[in-house]
């Protein structure tokens, strides 16, 4: 596999600096990708880079992960208006071990291969540097003209945000003594990143020509929006974590689910490992037909497969079902778990277990045990127009006796009114 050509029909090329496409070519080449660790998970707007990162080693070459741990306790200018929250050194090593973890699926890091992937954390090398000994050695190679002429720090200078901090100015410094380092430790040649790292990454380039006589190559892949413009990744309630204690797989799933038909046909080449051919005939068969959400369906198959594992995902499909079509046989196979992923959110009361002995008429449940109706007048005038549903099940009777054989989990009771509202009694 040639990296240039892969990533170029998948749309995962912005700027490319001359003569990288020869030297990946000519040799092995190793290349690194700097990942933020003020957390202690990676969210799906990391993926671009990390997806760079496995097509870079499937085509046979070297990558390094560079966790940045000095330059997170800084802030990085590139895209930003505000700086960034400093971090503790105890913080970013915990957060570089989960971060690790979670590569780990994606990428090669423990093998015996000539490419098996390193792990790095920036602060190993600038602990150790003196204020006085960087700007000596490093800051005297970079004119303030270069610097200032960077599109992230002419941005900041011209009015957005609250200007920037010498701090953050030196920070295309810091990055471009990572890529000297690297060039110098690991004959790394080339930097990958997101379009909004081109200064930084091309001042490492020049920084690595001019004290270390060496050449080095810089490629970016586009920032992802989404095709209305807004941001991608983000949903009402934040970040979409690959970490399922943040964003569990059922969630996880429902995000690359529900995607747009326009977003589907670019995600599908940039965040799975399909093939051209069959991202080509998806593509096709799903313009076809586009209400069946092949596309959508497949995406949200490879990608939950891929960070979660494929027993999460016939899961995050069953609980999908429960809401869309699966009624109450999809309920009564639900766990506990599946029922509060699929209904969190939704309006929620507690009823005791003596409640349910011997059989609790259903109004009486609704209106007294929990206050889902405002009166049983009201109630049984849906459940006569067939507008009530217990546990999937459209209700013939305001009186129904509920029991405890009734209980998904047994622990739960679903009742619906209408098509879209949804309440869920948990029974303690």
């Amino acid at each position: 596999m040639d990296f240039i050509e892969e990533l170029t029909w998948r749309g995962m090329i912005h700027d490319m600096m001359p003569g990288t496409a020869e030297q990946l070519k000519k040799e092995m080449t190793t290349a690194y990708l700097g990942i933020d660790p003020t957390a202690d998970s990676l969210h799906i707007g990391h993926l671009v880079g990390v997806m760079m990162l496995k097509h870079f080693q499937r085509c046979g070459h070297k990558p390094i992960a560079l966790v940045g741990g000095a330059t997170g306790m800084i802030g990085d200018p590139s895209g930003k208006s505000l700086e960034r929250n400093l971090l503790d050194e105890p913080t970013l090593r915990r957060n570089q071990t989960a971060i690790k973890a979670q590569l780990s699926k994606l990428i090669d890091f423990d093998s015996d291969a000539p490419n098996a992937a390193e792990m790095v954390n920036n602060y190993d090398w600038m602990k150790g540097q003196t204020f006085l000994g960087f700007i000596r050695d490093i800051g005297k190679l970079i004119t303030v003209n270069y610097m200032m002429a960077k599109d992230s720090v002419k941005k900041r200078f011209n009015g957005e945000g609250e200007g920037m901090s010498f701090t953050e100015f030196t920070y295309q410094l810091v990055q471009g003594f990572d890529f000297l380092t690297l060039y110098e430790t690991r004959n790394c040649k080339l930097q990958l990143g997101g379009s909004d790292q081109w200064g930084n990454i091309t001042t490492g380039t020049e920084l690595i020509r001019r004290k270390a006589g060496g050449e080095a190559f810089a490629l970016t892949c586009p920032l992802i929006k989404k095709a209305d413009g807004t941001k991608f990744g983000k949903t009402e309630s934040g970040n979409v974590w690959l970490d399922p204690r943040y964003t569990s797989p059922y969630k996880f799933y429902q995000f690359w689910v529900n995607v747009s038909d326009e977003d589907a046909e670019r995600y599908i080449k940039i965040f799975t490992l399909l093939d051209r051919e069959t991202v080509e005939t998806l593509i096709a068969e799903h313009r076809e037909a586009p209400h069946l959400r092949k596309l959508q369906k497949r995406l949200a198959e490879e990608i939950t497969v891929m960070i979660h594992s494929r027993e999460e995902y016939e899961r995050a499909v069953a609980a999908s079902s429960i809401l869309f079509g699966g009624g109450a046989e999809a309920l009564k196979a639900a766990d506990e778990r599946t029922i509060l992923e699929v209904f969190d959110g939704v309006p929620q009361f507690e009823v005791g277990r003596d409640d349910l002995a011997g059989g609790v008429p259903f109004a009486t449940l609704c209106t007294e045990k929990a206050a889902i109706f405002a009166s049983k007048g009201e109630l049984r005038r849906l459940v006569q127009g067939g507008g009530i549903a217990l546990n999937g099940t459209k209700l013939a009777e305001a009186d129904r006796p509920v029991t405890p054989e009734d209980l998904i989990s047994d622990k739960f009771l679903l009742v619906q009114k209408g098509k879209k509202n949804y309440f869920l009694l948990i029974v303690k």
